[in-house]
């Protein structure tokens, strides 16, 4: 029984060991640091904690750019991390499997770390690659993109965990750096104060509006005195809707006006009174004649 308590305390070394080496598999800025023609590539991967990411990962391809190719990453922190991030695949491939891979399918598209972003738009989280006499050449999976980068050489590789490739520029990725923003519609131009369709008084005390300022004739017709109060503005009831009241006429004082002419109804009486009174009279003279 003792001899097994030996065997079990190497066997749970081993294991210990196994775990430790299995967390930190790699490094990429250390591995990078061996190599002074990647200081500028392995300088972005530090700043952009991007090589934090790429250490966390168990399986991984790093495309790297020399001094020389580094060109044209811009000033944008946010630009120069999401085109260093097309230059990591996610899975292992060293120059040999890479070559098979060319070789057998002609293309393939392989898929990088800026796809899990959730920035990635119209295929440039992808990586295509192909190859021809003069080797294999990568490429955004970005509609119209170019193939662009050669293949260079390896630079260091950990099977199955990590392998650094040499590509001869940095992969063009279409409108990466385009971050648009919602356009707001500007207010719309004021021209004056809103006039109140219930009040006539409300629009003349207002004035006229900015389109008709500048016209001097608008402004004499439109624009009455600012002195004058709403009620000095209106018309008079008792001047223009009353009727004119007539004149009293004292009934001590003989009426100096007119006797009015008189009607249809006034000349046919008179007319009767008279006939009647010729009757009575020839009624008269008759009675008179007898006695």
């Amino acid at each position: 029984m003792e001899t097994n308590k030996p065997k079990a305390s190497a066997s749970l070394f081993l294991l210990m060991m196994l775990s430790i080496s299995s967390c930190s598999a790699f490094n990429i800025t250390k591995i990078l640091e061996n190599e002074d023609d990647f200081s500028t590539f392995n300088q972005h991967l530090s700043e952009t904690k991007l090589a934090d990411q790429i250490n966390k990962r168990s399986t991984i391809t790093v495309l790297a750019v020399d001094n020389s190719a580094m060109g044209g990453l811009g000033d944008d922190s946010s630009v120069t991390k999401a085109i260093m991030s097309v230059h990591v695949i996610l899975d292992y491939y060293d120059k040999e499997k890479l070559t098979k891979l060319a070789k057998n399918n002609k293309s393939a598209t392989l898929t990088t770390l800026y796809q899990t972003s959730g920035l990635a738009k119209n295929q440039q989280g992808f990586v295509r690659i192909s190859t021809d006499d003069d080797g294999i050449t990568f490429g955004s999976a970005s509609k119209d993109s170019e193939m662009n980068s050669k293949l260079v050489k390896s630079v260091a590789a950990q099977p199955y965990n990590i392998s650094v490739l040499q590509v001869s520029s940095i992969i063009g990725v279409p409108d990466i750096n385009a971050n648009p923003s919602p356009q707001t519609a500007p207010p719309p131009r004021k021209h004056g104060k809103e006039k109140s369709p219930s009040s006539s008084s409300d629009d003349a005390a207002d004035g006229p509006s900015d389109d008709t300022a500048g016209s001097p004739d608008d402004s004499t017709a439109d624009s009455p005195d600012d002195s004058d109060s709403d009620e000095e503005k209106a018309p008079s009831p008792a001047k223009h809707n009353t009727p004119p009241k007539p004149k009293e006429v004292d009934s001590d004082s003989p009426s100096t006006s007119p006797a009015p002419a008189p009607g249809k109804s006034d000349a046919r009486a008179t007319a009767a009174e008279m006939g009647v009174g010729f009757v009575a009279m020839g009624l008269v003279s008759i009675l008179m004649a007898f006695f």
